[in-house]
């Protein structure tokens, strides 16, 4: 049995020397934990593999917009959408046919037009599966045999009425992936990672067919993570009063809170994180998501990593009225009630980044409140010239590396 003891140690930011020991050897590279569910860390994902091989992503599985809607709504899935976007940021796209395999999953169908009529769309669908498709021919075996064969199975399965318009191709492989594989996504994501060399782990948080949904200030309930994120309706109105994950999309509202613990394959990769990081996106629907399902909370108190909340330069839409310190109570509270027990705040997050000077802030910082909290405020250039009004990618990952 390995000795455990614990250190303290004075850190620069960022850590040259210590950043270039990660970009030497990444596939040695440190276990970085991240809570995201949507596309605001693929840029970062991308940047991440130079210095790491290893770190971990938990997405949020609650998508119910645009082709995502569609696919559950025909086979009570899981959103497969978020997922595929994280493997393809984190596949080498120095391996052979990793580029065209990207390609060819970031394709979308057309959504209008002469092609976007329901015969073509059936005619092309049918050429991918025969592996008569350009995009297709592209991607080298094995891959092309297995992305050939999930199409096929989904095409074999797709109900006659399903709208193929604006349908994203990597979401069908995918899901005929996980339709051929008894409805388990692991085995799909573990095998595209493999074929695809993905440098790191990504998981969903669940693998059920679960909504999210949100209480209001004003007491209004709306269910549907499309609803909440301000890009396919206008943005909300009243503040997030309560966020929750409940059976499908009912008509009228739901208000029964659906209570379901993560695996136990979720628990070990947040209790192996060298470094947990809560990073900037969409605060409600691709952060707090993920910390909804039971023990998130109690798997993050009880590593003794460093615990690091990165909040939103810009705005953000699911923040109504909402400060850095507001955001970070919010943090606290779903980490806590994910637990099932008043944890130490010390035991869920540590620190918050933030940039002072080249950071927006739209609701402000109020430093002295998350001081209060028991947190720490590391003010870090973290906006460059080239990346406003945005994080720099760069500067935060050597931030992030820093620390480990």
């Amino acid at each position: 049995m390995p000795t455990q003891i614990r250190l303290t140690r004075t850190i620069k930011l960022p850590d040259r020397l210590r950043l270039a020991r990660y970009k030497r050897a990444p596939e040695l590279g440190p276990r970085v934990f991240f809570f995201s569910g949507g596309s605001a860390l693929g840029p970062l994902s991308r940047r991440l593999i130079s210095y790491t091989h290893n770190s971990i992503h938990l997405i949020t599985p609650f998508d119910s917009g645009g082709s995502s809607a569609k696919l559950r709504e025909a086979f009570g899935m899981l959103a497969v959408g978020d997922l595929r976007n994280r493997l393809m940021a984190l596949a080498d796209q120095s391996v052979t046919g990793n580029p065209a395999t990207t390609r060819l999953f970031a394709l979308r169908l057309p959504k209008s037009g002469d092609t976007a009529q329901p015969e073509r769309l059936a005619a092309r669908l049918e050429d991918m599966v025969r592996g008569q498709d350009e995009l297709v021919r592209a991607v080298p075996d094995p891959m092309r045999k297995i992305i050939r064969n999930h199409l096929g199975y989904f095409a074999d399965r797709m109900p006659e009425d399903f709208d193929l318009r604006g349908a994203s191709l990597g979401n069908l492989v995918l899901a005929g992936g996980y339709l051929n594989n008894n409805r388990h996504i692991d085995p799909v994501v573990f095998l595209f990672s493999k074929l695809a060399e993905v440098r790191g782990v990504v998981r969903p948080v669940l693998n059920k067919h679960l909504h999210l949904a949100a209480e209001l200030d004003d007491g209004s309930i709306i269910v549907g993570q499309h609803l909440l994120t301000g890009r396919e309706v206008s943005p909300l109105q009243s503040p997030i009063k309560k966020l929750f994950l409940c059976h499908g999309e009912e008509i009228g509202g739901c208000r029964h809170v659906v209570e379901v613990g993560i695996r136990e394959k979720v628990s070990q990769l947040i209790q192996s994180a060298e470094l947990i990081c809560y990073p900037m996106g969409s605060f409600y629907t691709s952060l707090i998501a993920n910390l909804l399902p039971t023990g998130v909370g109690a798997c993050v108190a009880q590593n003794d990593c460093p615990k690091i909340y990165v909040p939103n330069t810009t705005a953000d839409y699911e923040q109504v009225n909402m400060s850095v310190a507001d955001c970070v109570k919010d943090l606290l509270a779903y980490l806590k009630q994910s637990s099932g027990k008043d944890e130490i705040n010390h035991n869920l997050l540590n620190l918050v980044l933030v940039d002072i000077a080249g950071g927006s802030y739209p609701g402000g910082l109020n430093l002295e409140a998350i001081r209060q909290l028991g947190v720490q405020v590391v003010d870090l250039p973290l906006v460059s010239e080239a990346s406003q009004p945005y994080v720099d990618e760069e500067r935060l990952i050597e931030a992030l590396l820093s620390l480990v």
